[in-house]
C-alpha cells in the first residue's frame, strides 16, 4: 500500500514538473524572440545617426525633417519593455513609437530622392542598404516573436495546461500586429 501510495505521488510530482518546465521552456523562447526584435530595432536606432550626418551634409536647409528624425530615433528608444511585461498596452506602445521612426525615415530617404549628389554618395549608399537590410530583419525578428508567442499562449490556454499555467503564474502574452491602414494597398496612379 505504501510502495503504491509513494508511487503514485512520484507519478503526480513528476507530472507537475512536467506541467511547469515546459511553459518555463516556451515562456524563455519568447523572452529570447523579444530580445531578438529589441536588438533589431536598436541596430536601426544605431544607424540612424551616421544616416541623419550624411544627410545633412547634402540637405542642409531640410533641417526639420532631419530633427523630426532624431526625435523620433529618441522616443522611440526611451520605450524599453522587459519580457515580463508583454501585455498588448505594452506591445503597442512600444510599437507606435517604431512606427514614427519609420515614417520619418521614409520622409527622410524621399528628401533624399531630391539631391542626385546625395544618391550617388557611397556612404549614403551603404547606409540606405544596410537600413533596409535591417528592415528585413525587424520583419523577421517579429515574425518569429509572434510564432513563439503563439506556440507559448496555446500551450497554457489549453486542458490541462491551463490548470496548472494559473496556479504556477502564467500569463497570455500579446504579438505584434500589422500598422493601421496596412490591410489597403497603395494607390499607383501614372
Amino acid at each position: 500500500m505504501k510502495r503504491l501510495v509513494f508511487v503514485t505521488l512520484s507519478a503526480v510530482m513528476l507530472s507537475s514538473c512536467s506541467y511547469y518546465n515546459k511553459p518555463v521552456t516556451m515562456q524563455e523562447k519568447v523572452d529570447a524572440a523579444w530580445a531578438q526584435v529589441q536588438n533589431q530595432y536598436q541596430r536601426r536606432a544605431d544607424l540612424i545617426p551616421n544616416l541623419v550626418e550624411t544627410v545633412k551634409g547634402y540637405a542642409k536647409h531640410e533641417s526639420q525633417t532631419l530633427e523630426g528624425v532624431i526625435e523620433a530615433r529618441a522616443r522611440a528608444t526611451q520605450v524599453v519593455i522587459s519580457p515580463e511585461k508583454l501585455d498588448e498596452a505594452s506591445i503597442k506602445k512600444f510599437q507606435a513609437a517604431q512606427s514614427e521612426v519609420s515614417s520619418a525615415l521614409g520622409r527622410l530617404m524621399a528628401i533624399a530622392e531630391n539631391y542626385p549628389d546625395l544618391k550617388a554618395n557611397q556612404n549614403f549608399l551603404e547606409l540606405q542598404a544596410q537600413l533596409e537590410g535591417t528592415e528585413n530583419r525587424i520583419a523577421v525578428e517579429r515574425r518569429n516573436f509572434n510564432d513563439a508567442t503563439r506556440e507559448y499562449n496555446a500551450y497554457i490556454r489549453r486542458f490541462p495546461n491551463n490548470i496548472f499555467a494559473g496556479m504556477f503564474g502564467f500569463e497570455k502574452k500579446a504579438y505584434f500586429e500589422a500598422e493601421p491602414g496596412a490591410e489597403k494597398a497603395p494607390e499607383v496612379k501614372f
